[in-house]
Parts: structure tokens; sequence; C-alpha cells
């Protein structure tokens, strides 16, 4: 059981659950020295590389067939707790603003109800198989935070950046809403109400 749970996707899973904080902490730093952007490059580096570790923990994990059920439950939660945290703290910054907090709700709230699901589905021993369209979401989303991320940093070396990024989380908000449909309407099927 633990050469299972200490496998390397797993352990790709774990630094990703630990660089949630590190992204955070980065933000903090940012705070404290006004004018400096290292730390928000340090930020988009963790957040770029924790995005990364999400496709290859799985690609590994099925390559070596090294799935696991702790694997299996963490995963997600690792990508929700780093979408979530940096959503929240582009808002906080001020990155996102406006209309566009919206779309971090929207994606949010999808991936709140998603996992609620998922986990009745799970007790009654349904699988929803992730779609092609939402690895297309969970993409968009994450090129959409890191572009943000970079924010008025990578405004400085490249134009528009902070506005790509925004789109970008429109686009993937717009994605969220119809993957969320194909979700439930696939799970009311096992609904009993």
């Amino acid at each position: 059981m633990a050469s299972k749970a200490l496998n390397l996707p797993n352990i790709l899973t774990y630094a990703r659950i630990v660089a949630v904080p590190l992204v955070v902490l980065c933000f903090f730093v940012e705070g404290k020295l006004h004018g400096s952007d290292a730390a928000r490059w340090w930020a988009l580096g963790l957040f770029v590389v924790a995005s990364v570790t999400d496709w290859l923990d799985g690609y590994l994990a099925r390559a070596w067939q090294q799935t696991s059920t702790i694997g299996r439950m963490l995963d997600p939660i690792a990508d929700k707790l780093l979408v979530a945290a940096a959503l929240l703290l582009l808002a906080a910054d001020g990155t996102i603003a406006g209309w566009t907090i919206w779309a971090a709700i929207v994606i949010l709230c999808r991936e709140i109800l998603v996992s609620g699901l998922r986990e009745y589905l799970a007790e009654l021993k349904v699988s929803v198989p992730v779609t092609r369209l939402a690895k297309w979401k969970t993409a968009t989303q994450m090129v959409a935070i890191a572009f943000l991320l970079a924010g008025p940093a990578g405004d400085a070396l490249v134009p528009f950046i902070t506005k790509s990024g925004i789109v970008l989380l429109w686009i993937s908000a717009i994605i969220t809403l119809y993957t969320g449909y194909d979700y439930f309407r696939a799970g009311l099927r096992h609904i009993d109400v």
C-alpha cells in the first residue's frame, strides 16, 4: 500500500498540493516588496511547474500502470486547489476585477459542483470519464491563469499579456459552462430524486 502511495505520479500530485501555498506566499512577498516583479515571476514559475505535473502525473500513472485510489482522489483536489488559490489571489490583487470576476466565479462554482456530483456518483459506483473538451478547458484555464499571474510584469515585456489572459479566462469560463452542463446531463441519469 505504501509503495502505491509513494509512486512517482502520486509524488507529483503531492508536489502540486505543496506548490499552492508557495504560489500564495509569492504574492504576499510581492505585496511587501512593492515595485518588484520578481515575486510575480516566481509565482508564475511555480504555477507553470505545478500545471505541468497535472499532465505528467496522469500520463505516468497510465504509462507505468501505477494508478492508485489515492492518486485518483488527490489529483482533482490538487488541480482545484491550485486553480482556486490562483483565481482568488488574482482577484485580491486586482488583476481580475469587474465583470471578469464572473468568469472566475463560473469556473470555481463548476469545479465545486462537478466535484460533488463525482463524489455522489462514486458512491453509486458510476464513473463519469473526463471528456476531451474538459481537458481543453483545463489547458485553456491554466494558460489564462499563467498569463494573469505574469500580469503587469508580463505586460512590461510583451504587451497585452494581461488582456490575453482575461480573454482566455472568459473562453475557459464558456467551455466550463458547457462541460459542466455535459457532466450534469450525464450524471442526472443516475440521480435518484
